[in-house]
């Protein structure tokens, strides 16, 4: 199995990666910064690893007896926080030693085009043991109905359904992009990009990135569509490049999910055992709850900024936003439960995230049983 990470395209490896994979039938899964270097339409393609991981790929990460890492730094959200790859060999392809060498890997300090390249010339003809495309149907099958629009009712949408808004309105030259929050590890799962189709900025997981970074996107790739997901929270950090794109006449699209607060750290906290506290307005001990028009407040930088009424306005919304040339913000409410893999059934691993030791309620004491149980299953090997 290869782990397809960032250095895949900062090396300009993608057809070398294209053909390593076909030729010897070696499938492969994705880190945030490689997702979109081998398109998911791809049949090699098997989705995202580790901890905001597919089912097909964990599925095979688990069982494979060889892991080639090309350009991964092969960190806890790709390896399920050391747990994921089993008693599987490492092979780490990357420029530097240090990441080379994680986790106890056989170290090939290279570039990975060329690795690749001379890597398939020494395979000559080998070809591994089928993958397993059942279960890389069965999941995109999965993503499809998890990512359709509600079949009614008053419910707030999830992000999985926004996310599926935008996919069926984007086309193979949409680049969707984002930054912080929970929408990455969403995007990452159930996003199926075309190739370069796809923007990430989680290293850091910097909140406020999301806008400025879809000026330079737009900037740097004047002839592809930009999506812009980004959060309430995310978006009150950092906003103004919106009047520069307007005096630019710079267009791209921003997808505003607003579930009132900092949803994603809400849901870590109550995951990890504890109670909602001072991350959602409504769990804030304030009288004044706030009440944020978005739509004014984009408005008032010059940009072209609607709420959507539901999903099949955002869609209609997105495809409307192609025409203009300035940006555009859709705002759309979401609810604040569900995380990216809730309701799908085998997505995601587990992620090294402490839980308190001590503690009166019964969840928390699930939880910390549960953290000790997974932490046992971790490899010695850093």
């Amino acid at each position: 199995m290869i782990v397809c990470g960032g250095g895949v395209i900062y090396s300009g490896a993608e057809a070398a990666l294209t053909e390593f994979a076909e030729r010897h039938n070696i499938p492969v899964i994705e880190t945030q910064a490689g997702k979109s270097a081998l398109a998911q339409a791809h049949e090699m393609n098997y989705g995202a690893a580790g901890v905001d991981g597919s089912a097909a790929a964990n599925r095979i990460a688990a069982k494979a007896d060889l892991v080639i890492g090309v350009g991964t730094r092969l960190q806890d959200f790709t390896t399920g926080s050391r747990t994921l790859f089993g008693e599987a060999k490492l092979v780490g392809i990357n420029v530097q030693s240090y990441d080379a060498a994680k986790h106890g890997a056989v170290s090939l300090v290279a570039d990975a085009k060329v690795a690749l390249e001379k890597l398939s010339a020494k395979l000559s003809d080998y070809r591994a043991d089928a993958a397993d495309p059942q279960a890389r149907a069965e999941w995109l099958a999965a993503v499809d109905a998890h990512c359709a629009a509600p079949a009614g009712g008053n419910e707030l949408p999830t992000d999985a359904q926004v996310i599926g808004a935008v996919q069926r309105a984007s086309t193979p030259a949409s680049i969707a992009m984002c930054a912080a929050g929970t929408m990455p590890g969403a995007l990452k799962l159930l996003w199926q990009a075309a190739q370069g189709g796809y923007h990430m900025e989680y290293g850091y997981s910097c909140m406020g990135y999301e806008i400025a970074g879809a000026m330079g996107l737009k900037l740097a790739q004047p002839d592809r569509e930009v999506l812009c997901f980004v959060g309430d929270g995310s978006y009150m950090m950092a906003n103004s490049e919106l009047a520069t794109a307007v005096m630019r006449r710079i267009p791209f699209t921003v997808i505003l999910t607003d579930n009132r607060g900092y949803g994603c750290i809400n849901r870590l906290q109550q995951g990890c055992g504890g109670e909602a506290f001072n991350n959602l307005y409504a769990d804030c001990n304030v009288e004044a709850q706030p009440q944020i028009d978005f739509v004014a407040h984009a408005a008032s930088m010059g940009a072209h900024a609607v709420k959507a009424a539901g999903i099949p306005d955002l869609e209609a919304q997105i495809a409307a936003a192609r025409g203009r040339d300035i940006p555009t913000v859709i705002v759309i409410d979401t609810t604040a439960a569900p995380g990216p893999g809730d309701g799908l059934e085998a997505a995601g691993h587990w992620w090294d995230v402490a839980v308190p030791e001590v503690g009166d309620s019964e969840k928390l004491k699930r939880a910390y049983a549960e953290y000790l149980d997974h932490a046992a299953r971790q490899s010695l090997v850093n």
